[in-house]
């Protein structure tokens, strides 16, 4: 499970499950929808209306938005508790909650997951203070320069796969003073840029460096839903005010990409024709790269092309293989490129 915030919206998607019951915010009715057909990393998607502060607590802005009587401000945290109740109470369970510095900010919503014994790998600062063993207590960065200067102290492993193959980074984790909780440490093996991440494990349960690194990468399916959402579907670009206005085309956008992206996914395997991955950094390049499986922009231009009557059908089909192509090719050279500096990076 991730927690997203975006926009006027907070966000909240699990794998697996879903959810009967929507989140209130601060006593509001629940908003008339969710939850939605499963996107392709069989997470499920649940919407709940945010409004910044000052609009809520001016009463002429309230009214003029058409916001409930009985609507109170809540904070990211908050929302993403309220949205985890539920989650509870509707028999959903998570192996893991993951979410952005925002949520790892949070106090209230890493002391309820710790009370519900709950497992979560939240993003935080690199100022985020912890106490280690013996006492001491260290900041992220004054983690990074007293314990892990030593290269044989990170590890490259994937963090899930990305559009042009494996998102590789090099890792390394810190045990703290207390045996449930430990900080997960993500460097880009090219820039050096770092990440932070606050970790809870319930005692009883395995706790392993994999298991953190795959919970931690559960967050970059979320975001690159929400990006297709923005760039296709025109979730951000709504010029609507009123509280009613918004709902509806949160719903609508949410709609339209949940079923492109169900569609995609279960186009996945009888669409996917790429050739093998390479397995040397000299290897040639083969005749046929095939073509990558269907994708979420490529669902919504062939929707597009079936109910616009123009281009044709058959003129959208055939550039939608030519770029499918296109980007096979592109993917198989990353890899084999990627195999040449792969000892580089261990070294």
């Amino acid at each position: 499970m991730c927690t997203q915030a975006f926009g006027r919206s907070r966000f909240l998607t699990l794998r697996p499950g879903a959810l009967r019951r929507r989140s209130k915010i601060g006593g509001a009715e629940p908003p008339p929808w969710g939850p939605f057909p499963a996107p392709p990393d069989d997470s499920t998607w649940v919407s709940t209306p945010g409004h910044p502060a000052e609009q809520i607590s001016d009463p002429i802005t309230a009214i003029t938005t058409g916001l409930p009587l009985n609507l109170a401000f809540a904070t990211k945290g908050e929302l993403a508790i309220d949205l985890l109740k539920d989650a509870y109470t509707d028999g959903v369970r998570l192996d893991f909650v993951a979410g952005d510095e925002v949520y790892g900010a949070c106090t209230k919503l890493r002391a309820f997951l710790q009370e519900q014994n709950q497992a979560y790998v939240l993003r935080v600062r690199a100022t985020f203070t912890l106490t280690l063993g013996g006492g001491t207590c260290l900041t992220g960065e004054q983690v990074m320069t007293k314990h892990l200067k030593q290269k044989r102290k990170w590890t490259l492993r994937s963090a899930g796969a990305g559009s042009k193959g494996k998102r590789t980074y090099a890792w390394a984790w810190i045990a703290t003073a207390s045996p449930t909780h430990f900080l997960l440490i993500r460097k880009h093996h090219r820039t050096g840029d770092l990440a932070f991440h606050y970790c809870f494990v319930p005692a009883g349960q395995p706790v392993t460096l994999p298991r953190l690194i795959s919970a931690a990468g559960l967050r970059w399916p979320v975001e690159e839903s929400f990006e297709f959402g923005k760039d296709l579907f025109g979730l951000d670009q709504s010029q609507v005010r009123l509280y009613e206005a918004i709902r509806r085309h949160t719903v609508l956008v949410m709609a339209a990409l949940a079923i492109c992206a169900a569609s995609a996914a279960a186009a996945r395997h009888r669409t996917d024709t790429q050739a093998p991955p390479p397995t040397r950094a000299d290897q040639p390049s083969p005749e046929n790269p095939g073509m990558i499986p269907l994708t979420v922009a490529e669902i919504k231009c062939l929707v597009n092309a079936a109910t616009i009557r123009t281009p044709s059908l058959e003129h959208t089909a055939h550039w939608s293989v030519w770029r499918r192509r296109h980007q096979a090719r592109a993917r198989w050279f990353h890899r084999r490129a990627r195999l040449a500096t792969e000892y580089a990076q261990l070294s």
